[in-house]
């Protein structure tokens, strides 16, 4: 099978390979198959699409709408090297998967309007899909009605125009949207648990996301949820599997090495 593509933005170790982590369980894939990419640790290679069966892109604390002058040479960097990817994968329309910072990634870059009107504060929250959701290949694999965990400054007030809405919830009117046909990005986190969120609560407790000393009420609350990791990952995978290439014992194709783990963060 071609590999999947995995690109991750969190500089933190800990909540970054746990991420990872999350996503091998969800996807059902293995190393050599979803293969990890840490932009923040520097530069992306030049990608060959042909290569991948699909692109995954994870969460992170980078919000799109913060001030250009606020971003971090690093953010920026990643911000840059996304847009060029998706220059790529949205034409192509390459099979693509963002989560959480991916929809804000993918929104911006369609000409949505992402802002800081809809913000979801740490924990569990109810997704309803639409009549379009339900249909759809990807999403339609979760339950039409389901609790999730979201936790985000900033969210897509206006969607692309030509996007297709498939999912929301009371906090967020854009959950989950897709552009052609093959391009998905969601706002709540379709791999994480609660042993994901408590990494996440650790790693992110003095970001802004709630005041620090109402960790312990955050997890808690999360623990008492009835948040079940829909399928969603699971079914992109299955939907977007390319056979019959690349082994790691044959040529590997041109571009970004698919079995090459560029790993750890550059202090």
């Amino acid at each position: 099978m071609r590999p999947f593509l995995f690109l991750g933005v969190r500089p933190e170790d800990a909540a970054a390979d746990d991420e990872y982590a999350a996503m091998l369980r969800c996807t059902g894939l293995t190393e050599a198959t979803l293969r990890r990419v840490r932009l923040e640790a520097g530069p992306l290679p030049p990608v060959d699409l042909s290569a991948w069966s699909g692109v995954v892109l994870g969460g992170g604390p980078f919000c799109v709408s913060d001030p250009e002058e606020g971003k971090s040479a690093v953010q920026r960097r990643v911000e840059a090297d996304l847009a060029r990817l998706l220059d790529a994968v949205v034409p192509a329309d390459v099979p693509f998967f963002g989560a959480c910072y991916g929809i804000g990634t993918l929104g911006r870059h369609q000409g949505g309007l992402v802002d800081r009107t809809y913000p979801e504060p740490v924990g569990a929250v109810t997704v309803e899909l639409t009549p379009a959701g339900r249909a759809d290949p990807v999403l339609g694999a979760a339950p039409p009605s389901f609790q999730a965990f979201a936790g985000h400054k900033e969210g897509l007030t206006v969607p692309p125009a030509h996007a297709v809405v498939l999912a929301s919830s009371a906090g967020a009117p854009v959950q989950a949207f897709r552009v052609g046909r093959n391009v998905y990005a969601t706002q709540f986190h379709p791999e994480l648990d609660v042993a994901g969120l408590t990494t996440r609560i650790e790693a992110y407790r003095f970001d802004g996301y709630f005041p620090p000393e109402e960790a312990d009420a955050v997890l808690a609350a999360a623990r008492s949820s009835d948040v079940r990791v829909p399928g969603v990952l699971r079914a992109f995978v299955e939907r977007y599997a390319r056979r019959g290439v690349h082994p790691q014992t044959e040529t590997v194709p041109p571009g970004l090495h698919p079995w090459t783990d560029i790993g750890t963060a550059q202090g």
